[in-house]
């Protein structure tokens, strides 16, 4: 201890004067997609949507719901623990009783899901394309259905490329786009209507196993994210639950539809080596890392004559999603297109964002803290173990720069380069940063702080996550290998990670540094549930909770006392307003809830 306490000290004098070092940039790909910028202009269509949302995250993609990708989610099948099942969700706010043109995903739009699991090579060592097809089989009528048939019949088909798109092959010919859930006549009725017995029965008809094993569903679903948008995009005037009864949050997603584009994969076609599960030499085993992202692009020209419209030109990006909440709120707005029409190998750029980000200043009493009261709860560490402070522009970690202290860490520049502590102004390089950009490995710091010696953050501690794939780039990151909790283990949480850092460092059975199972380890960060609360994850993140979960403790803490202190128990209470779901899931695939009907569909039910 005293020995670690005087390197620090040795370190504080040595790397004063030491200049900062700027983060990297590659300016090449940066002018590239510069260029692509003003391409977009004329691709977006005039509609725009009514509410405000996360969803519609950037200025040129809210012109366009078709493309605009809305959530990913990557997760260990729960009823199928050798599989692997990714959601991505796209379209917006689809209001149910939105005719007589419901919502279906474009025909023009070229819809991926992009999966890295080497680090050996560039660009998807995976990648899955779904085109869509409509087609109005009754002319003759206004109705959406009639008499069993359908206008707008979607249907789709869906290609895998295993070398970076370069061949691609097809794995699902003529898939069916289950129609929007208008009403029991339109579905039910077998006069008028298509005769179904239900509309789950069309979601599960709709279910196809492609040539190559995957299970794949395309369709209109329940919009499964869940957030207080009024309040979130109030300048942050979160409403947590549970804090009042006269202001109480709302969901702004409650009882609308997105369209999902859903693959159950086995593990043995994502692993890198092809092994199944069962082969992992542990439930940490980085040989099981894989990252995930979705995108939309469309052709660069877009010409509309007497009322029909045709598509020529290059293929370009007009929406990518990685990890929630990234182009919403940590992006600022001067550069959200430039990031949709970004590819993650080109992320360097946006290091910056992350390493101060803006919601850190409202939860910093020096600068706006004090402004935003619905955040009091969370404070970021300002003198953590009375030596480090993590506001932004602050120094974090620097000091131990170079020091003895980090040898063999993940902070040496020998293991990790220099991503963790790039310059003196950085602070949140070591803990947001690689939360969204290169995942966090299994290696001092990034281990619980139970069984670290009192005050030493660097010393070993108990494993609990390893999603290392040091890509440097925006990408949601899972380890299969992590065993799934079940839904109805009463330790089964939506605060993902976070729970499972507070189960191992209070429950005496985790009270030591060996690797063991601790309920939730298989929840966001690490890869992304359909229950995880991912806004009430992040903004804990932000306030500290990840220094605080490797034994940077808040400033109330006394060492040689209980680091569950006040401040820590404040950040963990907090929760954003809106905690789950407005409806449940379904226990098997494709896991997300069928579409709301638009025949009794009311937005009352939001409030």
């Amino acid at each position: 201890m005293l020995l670690w306490r005087q390197s620090l000290k040795t370190n504080l004098l040595t790397t004063l004067n030491k200049k900062s070092k700027s983060n990297c940039m590659n300016k090449l790909n940066y002018f590239k997609r510069l260029r692509l910028i003003p391409v977009f202009l004329g691709l977006m269509a005039m509609g725009t949507t009514a509410l405000a949302s996360s969803h519609r995250e950037a200025p040129l993609i809210s012109n366009d719901p078709q493309a605009d990708n809305t959530d990913l989610y990557v997760f260990r099948s729960p009823d199928d623990t050798n599989t692997v099942t990714i959601i991505a969700n796209y379209i917006p706010f689809e209001s149910p009783e939105g005719g007589p043109n419901y919502f279906t995903f474009g025909t023009n739009v070229r819809y991926e899901i992009h999966i890295k699991n080497r680090t050996t090579t560039t660009g998807d060592d995976i990648t899955y394309r779904f085109t869509f097809s409509a087609l109005n089989q009754d002319t003759t009528t206004f109705f959406n259905i009639r008499l069993g048939r359908q206008n707008i019949k979607t249907t789709y088909t869906c290609q895998k490329s295993m070398d970076g798109g370069l061949t691609w092959t097809t794995i699902v010919s003529n898939g069916i786009v289950p129609p929007s859930n208008i009403g029991p006549r339109s579905i039910q009725n077998t006069t008028v209507g298509l005769s179904a017995p239900n509309y789950l029965s069309l979601m599960t008809a709709a279910i196809n196993t492609a040539s190559s094993g995957e299970k794949v569903f395309c369709g209109p679903v329940d919009d499964p994210f869940f957030v207080d948008l009024s309040g979130a995009f109030d300048l942050g005037n979160f409403r947590p639950a549970g804090l009042s009864t006269a202001n109480v949050a709302k969901d702004g997603l409650a009882r609308f539809n997105c369209h999902t584009i859903a693959i159950k994969i086995p593990i043995s076609l994502l692993q890198k080596d092809g092994m199944g599960v069962s082969s992992a030499t542990s439930i940490l085993d980085g040989n099981y890392v894989i990252g995930v992202w979705a995108s939309a692009s469309r052709q660069q020209i877009k010409t509309i004559a007497s009322g029909n419209e045709s598509y020529s030109g290059t293929w370009v990006q007009v929406s990518r999603l990685g990890m929630p909440l990234t182009n919403e709120v940590v992006i600022p707005v001067g550069m959200k297109d430039r990031w949709n029409a970004s590819n993650p190998s080109a992320d360097a750029q946006f290091a910056k964002y992350f390493s101060n980000p803006e919601l850190a200043i409202y939860m910093d009493n020096s600068l706006y803290g004090s402004a935003v009261p619905s955040l009091n709860a969370i404070r970021i560490q300002t003198n953590s173990l009375g030596a480090f402070d993590f506001r932004n522009n602050r120094k974090g970690l620097w000091a131990l720069k170079g020091s003895t202290a980090v040898a063999g860490t993940a902070l040496d520049d020998a293991i990790f380069g220099t991503i963790l502590l790039p310059d003196s102004m950085s602070p949140r390089a070591v803990d947001i940063l690689p939360i969204f950009y290169t995942g966090v490995p299994n290696l001092a710091p990034y281990q619980l702080a139970t069984g670290k010696p009192t005050g030493n953050p660097l010393a070993k501690g108990k494993p609990f996550i390893n999603n290392f794939l040091p890509t440097l780039g925006d990408m949601l990151r899972l380890n299969m290998a992590v065993p799934v909790t079940p839904r109805n283990d009463p330790n089964f949480s939506s605060l993902g990670i976070v729970k499972a850092a507070a189960i191992g460092l209070t429950v005496a059975m985790y009270g030591d540094t060996s690797l063991q199972f601790i309920p939730n380890m298989d929840g966001f960060p690490n890869g992304r549930r359909l229950e995880d609360d991912v806004t009430t994850i992040e903004l804990q993140a932000v306030g500290g909770v990840a220094l605080a979960a490797i034994g940077l403790w808040y400033d109330d803490y006394v060492l040689g006392s209980s680091p569950v202190t006040t401040d820590l128990g404040n950040v963990l209470a907090f929760n954003a307003g809106i905690t789950h779901n407005d409806t449940t899931f379904q226990a098997s695939f494709p896991y997300v809830q069928q579409p709301w009907r638009g025949y009794d569909h009311t937005l009352q039910a939001r409030f």
